[in-house]
């Protein structure tokens, strides 16, 4: 209790209410799969790693400014752009992407730098150094893509300089006062003539703007650097415009001194850029522990030096050397690589990236259709489901599956956490120009990036506990199979949820089930509104955590779990005309023995009567005479 040393009036402030919950979201979705290009986690060199987890997306637009188009991926459909696009089309809101990319490996399993390199597109920067004759010409500098992949190549680079005003301020004799709207690791040109220079500025005019004492003054490699009574400086700085596949980001106000708060180094730098889907950043070469330091340039001159080749015309265009999309994928890729506790600086890839991100309620992995009738894929999409526990995979069938065979297909899985869609749709293909008279190209794909969509949508609009079907598919031109009533009757029963056709109707998904045997879980909207309570109890409820194991904490727990069902089932999403027959909550001697207080342990129990879908509405109709009574 609180301390009273001081006689005096205390005003307390306290709580009377029991403390909320607040639900969690459900229809947040994470993809993994194969990209043209973006983010990525990966390994730079023995002591740098690049880390960066999956983005959030919040449109499709957002999608194709990170991760590219709907433009091909080695050679195949893309199918996790085209996936995202759907799912935005049919009401998704918030959508994380973990990119697959598999870096070519030696023997034993080890990235090769001369491999690794090549995935990176990159354009060198200035002219190549003479060497002499038989000498291996010295490193340079490099615009280079930040995330590998072939698409890097058609990203460009263009670098302009601004000239400011003059920046040295003058008494009314002419003599030098100070300078102006410059700050330290500036770089200006100094000029005699009357008119502001134009070109790239000569390395011999290039001075440094460096506090000396209490002001700022110009230097040169020698030091303080004289200012004529005719001397002009003119504030450089860089412009640099990156364009990629309709994107266009402008990088302005840049400095070319490392030391600066706008370096070019810093804002387009391989690590904690400004913009986290940066497309480039400048790759400057590492020095030589063995070059005599004696010959080096000074840090002006070498400041002067690149910022001309900067400027240099050869340095702008696209990232025309290197450039790839690495090795052929196996399925492991896809679960990737899981993060290192002991070392912050090595991120997740693949699935296993999606681990730390809270929010993600939903899964999938379009690109699992790759391979074909082997389950692997798709395994470890279950299995990260089930091991997040708080997720529902959404599963893809085999491409050209027949009834029978994605029956055999659905044969091999038993989860609660998951749920096929079968079959493929066809869509418009957006990429292809269709010549005039002829028929509309078209495109076959995985249903999940629509289903998810669908998912998002119910909860949107009714709620978690409504089932995500009878929902009208946005977006595609038909269903690649026609499922009837009576392959629907063969499907249905085996968990298999049917994507449909009805006259009138449009296009809808016709089922709701999981993969799982259990009957308790056979239906997709109990299992995602356990999947809600459970979580979002779970957060809300961390703050009982060390309080002291009494009847007091026993009560305010009871009291907060029961106003939160409470508004679940006035909402809907519980059985029961009265809230005692949908849910009870049981906190107390009952539930706890001396021994689970004894060693630590608040157990409370939580019961809910969930509502089933009506799948099967039933009218019962027969022949009623006006003398017969009613039974």
């Amino acid at each position: 209790m609180p301390e009273y040393l001081t006689p005096a009036v205390y005003v307390e402030e306290t709580s009377f209410r029991a403390r909320s919950i607040e639900g969690v979201a459900t229809s947040t979705l994470g993809m993994a799969g194969l990209a043209r290009y973006g983010p990525i986690s990966y390994r730079f060199n023995a002591d740098e790693y690049v880390v960066q987890p999956p983005p959030l997306i919040t449109s499709y637009g957002e999608f194709e400014r990170a991760f590219g188009g709907l433009g091909p991926v080695k050679d195949d459909t893309n199918y996790l752009a085209f996936a995202a696009r759907a799912f935005f089309a049919n009401g998704g809101r918030r959508l994380y992407v973990s990119r697959v990319f598999n870096f070519p490996r030696g023997d034993g399993g080890v990235i090769d730098d001369e491999d690794f390199d090549a995935c990176f597109a990159r354009r060198p920067v200035g002219p190549e150094p003479d060497a002499g004759p038989g000498a291996e010409p010295p490193p340079r500098p490099a615009w280079q893509a930040r995330w590998p992949g072939s698409a890097g190549r058609d990203i460009k680079v263009e670098v302009t300089v601004r000239r400011g005003r003059d920046v040295v301020v003058r008494d009314a004799d002419g003599a030098f006062v100070r300078l102006s709207t410059v700050r330290p690791f500036d770089l200006v040109q100094v000029s005699d003539e009357d008119a502001v220079p134009t070109g790239a500025p000569d390395p011999d005019d290039i001075r440094l703007v460096q506090r000396v004492g209490d002001d700022l003054r110009l230097t040169d490699d020698d030091g303080v650097a004289d200012i004529g009574a005719d001397t002009k400086a003119y504030l450089l700085q860089l412009q640099v415009v990156v364009t990629w596949a309709g994107r266009s980001d402008v990088y302005t106000e840049l400095a070319v001194h490392p030391d600066h708060p706008r370096a070019i180094t810093r804002a387009l730098g391989l690590k904690d850029a400004a913009d986290d889907l940066a497309l480039v950043w400048l790759r400057l070469p590492i020095p030589d522990p063995d070059e005599d330091d004696a010959d080096a340039p000074g840090p002006i001159a070498a400041a002067a030096t690149l910022l001309a080749d900067l400027l240099d015309g050869d340095s702008q265009g696209f990232l025309s050397e290197g450039g790839n999309d690495g090795a052929d994928l196996a399925v492991g890729d896809f679960a990737g690589e899981q993060a290192d506790p002991d070392d912050p600086r090595k991120g997740a890839t693949g699935l296993n990236a999606l681990t730390d991100v809270d929010d993600v309620a939903i899964v999938a992995m379009p690109d699992s259709v790759r391979f074909g009738t082997d389950m692997t894929a798709v395994g470890l999409l279950i299995e990260h489901a089930e091991r997040q526990r708080y997720r529902i995979a959404v599963v893809d069938p085999p491409r050209d599956s027949s009834i029978s065979d994605v029956r055999q297909f659905r044969a091999k899985f038993d989860s609660r956490h998951a749920a096929l869609y079968y079959p493929w749709v066809e869509i418009i293909d957006p990429t292809v120009v269709p010549d005039a008279g002829s028929p509309p190209p078209v495109l076959r794909l995985p249903p999940s990036g629509f289903v998810t969509g669908i998912y998002a949508r119910s909860d949107i609009e009714r709620g978690v506990y409504k089932a995500p079907a009878n929902e009208v598919i946005r977006g595609i031109r038909r269903i690649e199979t026609n499922v009837t009533f009576d392959r629907q009757s063969t499907l249905n029963p085996e968990g298999i949820n049917a994507l449909r056709f009805f006259p009138g109707r449009g296009n809808r998904v016709w089922g709701a089930r999981t993969l799982s045997s259990d009957p308790e879980w056979k239906y997709v909207n109990v299992r995602r509104l356990f999947i809600y309570l459970e979580h979002s109890i779970e957060k809300a409820t961390q703050w009982a955590v060390f309080e002291p194991n009494n009847e007091r904490l026993w009560t305010s727990i009871r009291r907060t779990v029961e106003d939160f069902l409470f508004i679940q089932w006035r909402d809907g999403a519980l059985l029961g005309s009265r809230p005692e027959e949908a849910y009870f909550v049981r906190c107390d001697r009952s539930t706890m023995s001396q021994n689970d207080l004894d060693n630590g342990r608040l157990i409370c129990l939580v019961g809910v009567a969930p509502t089933y879908p009506a799948e099967f509405v039933i009218f019962r109709i027969g022949q009623w005479t006006a003398d017969a009574q009613r039974s």
